[in-house]
Order: structure tokens, then C-alpha cells, then sequence
């Protein structure tokens, strides 16, 4: 059991979609001391959506990670954190529906991840994904849940496995393309603007996740947010799923 002598455990969890539904795959790491990456794992879903991954990858951190310990998670899924904290109790009132009436997408994986957070300590930080220079646990976790997606098959430090690769549709400095679980690519060709005013859109590469925690699809018209990209109503404001 992962933190069974540690004071306090910083980890990051992520989950990957290439196709959303598509290949899917989820990923932990732990960090040392320095927040180094120590110890993680990944494993493969079959087909699956991005919100499947990212809950997936959070229920087998806390499956793995010794209960009694204090925690800070770190993750970039809003959908995710917002689902397990904010979203949680009002759906248990409503007897597992949203405000809208509507079922609870995802309710098994949310159920377990409720009774494992039931009596630990954890604290939960968003770090947004695909920054250059950014948070170095979520980005490891990101490149394992997106290999793990790619090859479908399990890894980690104790199967000896070696750190795993940046996604090929990854660019580390200038920033002009998302990362490994799905984004956009800017091209001169695929720029334009839209009315007076509007944010400036484009068309996106690959099928993606915006910060309201909804997807996109490749094709489909996205637009800079402060968190990367997203459905252009979301450049300036959030979206709710509660």
C-alpha cells in the first residue's frame, strides 16, 4: 500500500481518450520528497470517454494509496474534481440525479471513489494540462494514461516499466499544440476569425476535452481559453454539469 510511511502524499492522476470514445487508458504517480516522480502505474480501459478515464485513473490512486495518510491530488479534469467534491453530495440527495433530473453519468466509478475518499484527508489542486513549463507530476501522469491509451497494456514502476514517452503530437516550448490527450494544432491555413469582437477560432486537429470538462471533436471550431482549448462559449466562462 502506496504512503504507508509518508507523512504526506503529493500525486497526480490523468486519463486519455483517443477518440473520446476511443482507446482509453488511466494513470497515478506518486512523487518523492523533491516531487519527483517515484512511483506510478497505468493501465488500459478498451474504449472508452475522456470522463471515464480521468475518473478511473483518481478511483485507482485512491485503491492504491494507504487510506490513513493525508493526500494532495492533483489533477487537470475539472469534470473530474467537480464531479467527486462539488457535484457529489447534491447527487446523493437527489438520489443519484442531476439538478437537471437527468442520471448521474459515470455513477459506479463516482460511488467507489465516494467510499474511498470516505474518512481520508485529501486535498484536491487543479493544474492545468499541456503548459510549458508546467506541473511535472501531471504531465508524467498525462504521457502514461496516453501510452497506456495508445498500446493498451499495463506499466508501471513495479513492472519495470521506463518513464513513459512524449506523445509525438506534443510541442514542449511555444505552445502552438496541445498534448497527449488530445488537442489542437494552429496552422496558418486553419485560422480565422469569426464576427467583430469574437474570439479567434479554428478548426481542431485531433478531438479534445475543454475546461468545462465536455469534449470536442477533430473538426469541430475551438478557441483559446486562459486553460488551452475549448468550445469558443467557454473562452470566457465555465461550464457546469452540477
Amino acid at each position: 500500500m502506496i504512503g504507508s510511511m509518508a507523512e504526506r502524499v503529493i500525486a497526480a492522476c490523468d486519463g486519455a481518450s483517443k477518440g473520446n470514445p476511443g482507446p482509453a487508458g488511466w494513470a497515478w504517480v506518486i512523487a518523492d520528497g523533491e516531487e519527483t516522480p517515484a512511483r506510478w502505474e497505468s493501465g488500459p480501459l478498451g474504449t472508452a470517454t475522456n470522463n471515464v478515464a480521468e475518473l478511473t485513473a483518481l478511483e485507482r490512486l485512491l485503491t492504491a494509496a494507504a487510506p490513513g495518510i493525508p493526500m494532495e491530488i492533483r489533477m487537470d479534469s475539472q469534470y473530474a474534481m467537480k464531479a467527486v467534491t462539488t457535484w457529489l453530495p447534491g447527487w446523493k440527495r437527489n438520489g443519484w440525479k442531476t439538478s437537471a433530473g437527468k442520471p448521474v453519468a459515470n455513477q459506479e466509478l463516482v460511488v467507489r471513489i465516494d467510499a474511498l475518499l470516505e474518512g481520508r484527508s485529501v486535498e484536491f489542486r487543479y493544474v492545468p494540462a499541456h503548459q510549458v513549463g508546467g506541473d511535472r507530476l501531471n504531465d508524467f501522469a498525462d504521457r502514461a494514461a496516453s501510452q497506456a491509451a495508445l498500446v493498451q497494456k499495463t506499466a508501471g514502476s513495479e513492472h519495470g516499466s521506463p518513464e513513459p514517452p512524449t506523445a509525438p503530437d506534443t510541442v514542449r516550448s511555444g505552445g502552438a499544440r496541445r498534448g497527449s490527450s488530445g488537442g489542437a494544432t494552429k496552422t496558418a491555413s486553419s485560422r480565422r476569425r469569426t464576427s467583430a469582437g469574437a474570439a479567434r477560432t479554428l478548426n481542431a486537429k485531433f478531438p479534445g476535452r475543454c475546461r468545462c470538462g465536455r469534449s470536442y471533436a477533430a473538426g469541430e471550431s475551438i478557441a483559446k481559453n486562459p486553460e488551452g482549448w475549448g468550445h469558443p462559449a467557454c473562452a470566457t466562462a465555465k461550464g457546469d454539469e452540477a
